[in-house]
């Protein structure tokens, strides 16, 4: 269902997105992503019964913080499916520089996009939405549409445990490179990756937010846009939003309402 944003959640992306904080999120119930899975695999969605059906374009999935795309492979063959040309996003371990993720799904989209001479689709979970989010913001003329599931694109306020382990990532990313600016791998970073994050989308692209309020990792009001008519409500973990039955059905939904655009 779409939602509703509160003012507290409507600030322009800019300067939101440079925001980190800790947020005490419910995170033993990611304990129940087990049975989101077996769910999912009971329903007519998993089989492609009841949803719109794909015309043959491309559609990237990008996998979340510390993940790769291998956890992705349910979306993966579910897309094709359903008749999308699915890709994974080879961006490799999610846990590197922003700018260099985003250098490499660019890569991808370029293949996507030569294979298919359309425009493509992107779907990316939790942080892997940010990293949609600022691909497509710097190539506009070969994206449609940007789903992202869970994904932090106006601040990062998460779990602590969650926090922590960016700032690992922070520090390991700082010994492998050298003098890197102080902002690297925060919001404050002046990258082109994070930067165009902070400009957002163009109106050519049709962006869908997808949330759960009972999120045990992101604060859910950090994954909404400004438009309460492209963010969705659904029931679940943040890890369950990628083998989530309601969430396959938007994304079909979705997929196919930007299919003009493509």
């Amino acid at each position: 269902m779409p939602a509703s944003t509160s003012s507290s959640s409507t600030t322009s992306s800019g300067d939101f997105f440079k925001d980190q904080e800790s947020s005490q999120r419910p995170l033993w119930r990611e304990v129940f992503v087990g049975l989101e899975w077996i769910a999912l695999r009971s329903s007519p969605v998993y089989y492609g019964l009841g949803v719109p059906r794909g015309d043959g374009s491309a559609v990237i999935v990008i996998p979340g913080f510390m993940g790769t795309d291998m956890y992705l492979q349910e979306v993966y063959y579910w897309l094709r499916r359903i008749g999308y040309r699915s890709y994974m996003s080879r961006i490799g371990w999610n846990a590197e520089c922003v700018n260099t993720l985003v250098d490499r799904l660019s890569e991808t989209i370029t293949k996507a996009h030569a294979d298919t001479g359309r425009k493509v689709h992107l779907v990316g979970h939790s942080l892997g939405g940010v990293i949609a989010r600022s691909a497509a913001a710097q190539t506009p003329d070969r994206v449609a549409s940007v789903i992202t599931l869970g994904s932090p694109f106006r601040g990062i306020r998460s779990h602590p445990l969650v926090l922590a382990a960016g700032e690992r990532v922070r520090e390991r990313i700082r010994r492998q490179n050298g003098n890197l600016p102080p902002d690297c791998y925060t919001g404050y970073c002046g990258c082109a990756a994070v930067v165009a994050v902070q400009n957002g989308l163009p109106e050519s692209i049709l962006q869908t937010a997808v949330y759960t309020k009972s999120d045990g990792v992101v604060d859910w009001r950090v994954c909404v846009t400004d438009d309460s008519a492209t963010n969705f409500e659904v029931s679940g973990t943040h890890v369950g939003l990628v083998f989530n039955a309601s969430v396959y059905n938007l994304i079909a939904t979705r997929l196919k309402a930007s299919g003009h655009i493509g």
